[in-house]
């Protein structure tokens, strides 16, 4: 039965407060805050320095190759970003087992307005968390301006919503935060190895079957183009010709309507019946 028409100062109440339920929620557990950034923090420290020297992807430009600790940070924040995004959806799973979400339920808000409240709330917090790491990048050759600045936030904002619409959907169905841990973390990890963040795309030109399989597996990642841009706005070189980039247009395309897929998705099986909820 479909939720009866509710005012849209009712409707922008309800987002708010589930957001700001998320962010409450969040910044309470301390081991969450530290764990989010610390992890990925101490890899982009550890694989950045000991693979620095053996690392070698060129620029377009035929400039020498700025090292693996400087390729490797846009891959280091989008990390920081995703697991962050993906993981506040356990707020579900944990608000199911609760008895908040069924309340939410039966209340005559529109699913789309729930959706939108948890998600922002998880996207806000990822890009809280990725702009702590950012200031990592005042110690690197980046190249800053106001434009590019704003350009990243936004960019790194849409991304946050992108993967928090993603960890809602697999949070819905799921009735225990082991098993979310467990599905996600053989999802994401893979998802962001072959994102450009850990090596570069391979170039189709003589390349062996292998790297065939791994340049089209990338292409359908759509963490790729986010890593792409955000690489893009960082830097100011670009990768050499032995590797695959997409323009600026098809990777900021590919991540509004990543954005707009996994956001529809969300709403979508939000209206789907599972066990425990209340119609």
């Amino acid at each position: 039965m479909p939720a009866p028409d509710v005012p849209a100062p009712r409707m922008a109440a309800v987002v708010y407060q589930l957001c700001w339920r998320e962010l409450v929620r969040f910044f309470r557990q301390r081991n969450r805050v530290i764990g989010s950034i610390g992890t990925p923090l101490v890899m982009w420290i550890i694989f950045g320095l000991g693979l620095d020297r053996s690392f070698s992807a060129g620029t377009s430009s035929g400039a020498a190759s700025p090292g693996f600790l400087h390729y490797y940070f846009p891959g280091s924040l989008v990390l920081i970003l995703m697991f962050t995004a993906i993981f506040t959806s356990i707020s579900i799973i944990e608000d199911r087992r609760e008895g908040f979400l069924q309340s939410v339920l039966v209340s005559p808000v529109s699913r789309s307005s729930m959706v939108l409240g948890k998600v922002l709330g998880g996207a806000i917090i990822a890009l809280i968390q990725a702009l702590l790491f950012l200031s990592v990048a005042l110690f690197l050759d980046v190249s800053w301006s106001p434009g590019r600045f704003v350009a990243l936030v936004v960019l790194l904002f849409a991304a946050a919503l992108m993967m928090t619409s993603l960890g809602f959907v697999f949070a819905w169905r799921m009735e225990s935060t082991q098993g979310f841990h467990a599905i996600m973390n053989l999802v994401l990890m893979p998802m962001w190895l072959m994102s450009g963040s850990f090596f570069p795309v391979p170039a189709l030109a003589n390349s062996s079957v292998a790297q065939m399989a791994v340049h089209w597996c990338m292409r359908m990642n759509p963490l790729t183009y986010v890593v792409a841009l955000v690489r893009e706005l960082l830097y100011a070189q670009p990768l050499g010709e032995d590797y695959w980039t997409a323009s600026t247009n098809t990777n900021t395309m590919v991540v509004v309507v990543g954005l707009i897929l996994f956001f529809a998705t969300a709403v979508w099986i939000s209206r789907t019946r599972i066990s425990g909820d209340m119609r």
